[in-house]
């Protein structure tokens, strides 16, 4: 793995990634590094990128047609895997890549089930072993203390919050390498968004992670790296204290304090 700022090793690189719905160039020449057991965040406008790019990841954009990627790519370390090579198994990089969607979204299912889908996905099925992985998902999201006696209920039954934290047990079930976070704050209350922010600072202790969110503070707050992004480019990358307090370029200074558009 190769080692970046100030040490940090690289968990990952977009290399001059375009991507495409139909005709539209959404993504322009886009590069960066993701660097590991730090999060990531990408900021800008609507419409930007930032959820297209973000998606890139894990191939969500294969299940849609006419979508297509061009470029570089993204390339995985340690082992040096192009996520978006043509030969590369889109379930494969979706269990090492793990995604928590802007509202949350329980499966129908108990909030043991919604947890142990992924195993099952797998092929895991010793009770004890699914048991353990779940119960280890739960408590790394923060919920084990609250449903520990309700695992039978319904993921629906529980709070906003709760939900969304079970969707966060659900990724990290499976034991990714990166966790994408797409907005994962924006239908919470506030006090339910201090505590998912609480969490991902924790997260980054086993997991590389890169979130998305249109909240500049939240941003400033849990990132250590962060992207500006505007019509499908990459404005500018670096380190979150520089970018918010001495940016590069002037369009990101505009876009921080609020001079944008």
């Amino acid at each position: 793995m190769e080692a970046g700022v100030e040490g940090t090793l690289l968990k990952a690189e977009v290399r001059d990634l375009d991507f495409f719905y139909g005709a539209f160039h959404a993504l322009k020449r886009v590069s960066m590094p993701i660097y590991d057991h730090k999060v990531t965040a990408l900021i800008g406008p609507s419409g930007c990128g930032k959820s297209t790019l973000l998606r890139c990841f894990n191939r969500m954009h294969d299940l849609y047609p006419g979508n297509r990627y061009a470029g570089g790519g993204i390339v995985l370390h340690p082992d040096d895997t192009n996520l978006l090579a043509p030969g590369v198994d889109p379930i494969e990089v979706r269990m090492r890549i793990s995604m928590v969607f802007q509202k949350p979204n329980p499966f129908p299912k108990s909030i043991y089930e919604n947890v142990a889908y992924s195993l099952r996905v797998r092929g895991m099925t010793n009770k004890s072993e699914l048991d353990d992985r779940v119960e280890s998902a739960l408590k790394g999201a923060a919920l084990w203390g609250e449903v520990s006696n309700r695992l039978k209920e319904l993921g629906a039954n529980l709070s906003g919050g709760q939900q969304q934290r079970l969707c966060i047990a659900r990724a990290l079930a499976s034991d990714p390498e990166i966790i994408l976070f797409d907005e994962p704050t924006s239908a919470l209350d506030p006090i339910a968004t201090a505590s998912i922010e609480e969490l991902i600072t924790e997260l980054k202790e086993k997991v590389t992670i890169l979130i998305v969110t249109h909240n500049m503070q939240q941003a400033a707050r849990i990132s250590d790296f962060t992207g500006y992004m505007y019509l499908g480019e990459m404005v500018e990358f670096g380190v979150t204290d520089q970018v918010f307090i001495k940016p590069q370029k002037k369009a990101t200074e505009d876009y921080i304090t609020g001079r944008f558009g």
